[in-house]
């Protein structure tokens, strides 16, 4: 349910405004501070391939290879498109990026979460779904725009790293949480999200908690739309024993640190597969195979 819950909100937030570079794809970002190698699944720092200099879209540099002189098109192909010396270097171009995503892939398959949750796919949406005496508690996301681009600016401002340096690509959807009662005619919705830096509520806390609780609201149960009319809590000023107690009540049902960790896991390889299958078929649109 709330399908469409992962709302504007996070998505203009998370609107990715990746700029181009050479050899791999470059999305100029960084795992939040809380992340780590071992608490979800990461692959190297990789360029994006629009971007062919240090200079990006916003400088208002134009990469060579689509600033060069106009080539006269060849139409040998029987699809009846376009065809130029561009398209070809830039399928051979996406020959050598599919091959370098590829070897980077940790796996193709996806990992598994814990926790006896169900895992349910259409496009690039998500559903993790699970009974708890019960009770359904179901979590909803996308992973369109998951990848925050907080390595954007150092990246206009020609900063470079080494190999050992570059940021590691992580996809850290915002995500609903619904939960539902038998017999009640609401259901309670959490829309949660990833907060750039750790956060904590108490003084001497050894674990910080790796999301956070943007809103919560009662919607109808089986309502595919959050309604605007219903009212919604904004954590923004809520008092922070409350704000806890909801948090509590989350982790009672499974949505926890290791939750939130294996979601990010799961969400960066599912991100993975999805970018390498688009370049495939970007490869065939511009080759028309």
């Amino acid at each position: 349910m709330l399908k469409s819950v992962v709302r504007a909100v996070g998505a203009a937030v998370r609107l990715s405004s990746a700029t181009p570079a050479a050899a791999h794809r470059a999305l100029p970002l960084s795992c939040p501070a809380r992340c780590s190698p071992s608490s979800a699944a990461t692959r190297p720092f990789t360029r994006s391939l629009w971007m062919l200099s240090n200079n990006g879209a916003s400088s208002g540099y134009r990469p060579k290879l689509f600033s060069s002189k106009v080539l006269s098109p060849s139409v040998s192909c029987g699809c009846g498109g376009l065809h130029t010396e561009g398209d070809k270097a830039f399928g051979d171009f996406l020959s050598d990026e599919i091959k370098e995503e590829r070897k980077i892939q940790k796996s193709k398959t996806l990992p598994k979460m814990s926790g006896g949750w169900e895992l349910e796919m259409n496009g690039t949406e998500l559903k993790l779904s699970r009974t708890v005496s019960g009770e359904k508690v179901a979590v909803t996301f996308n992973i369109n725009n998951s990848i925050p681009p907080d390595f954007e600016e150092e990246a206009e401002q020609g900063q470079q790293k080494s190999a050992e340096e570059e940021p590691e690509i992580m996809s850290t959807p915002n995500f609903v949480v619904e939960v539902t009662k038998q017999a009640a005619k609401h259901s309670l919705v959490f829309d949660c999200h990833f907060p750039e830096d750790e956060m904590s509520h108490g003084e001497g806390e050894e674990e910080s908690d790796v999301f956070a609780i943007r809103e919560v609201s009662f919607q109808p149960e089986g309502d595919s739309d959050w309604k605007e009319t219903s009212y919604t809590l904004n954590t923004d000023s809520l008092d922070w024993a409350l704000y806890d107690h909801l948090m509590d009540f989350l982790a009672d049902r499974g949505v926890d640190n290791t939750f939130a960790d294996e979601l990010t896991e799961l969400s960066t390889a599912i991100e993975h597969q999805e970018y390498i299958k688009f370049l495939e078929d970007l490869q065939g649109f511009v080759k028309c195979n």
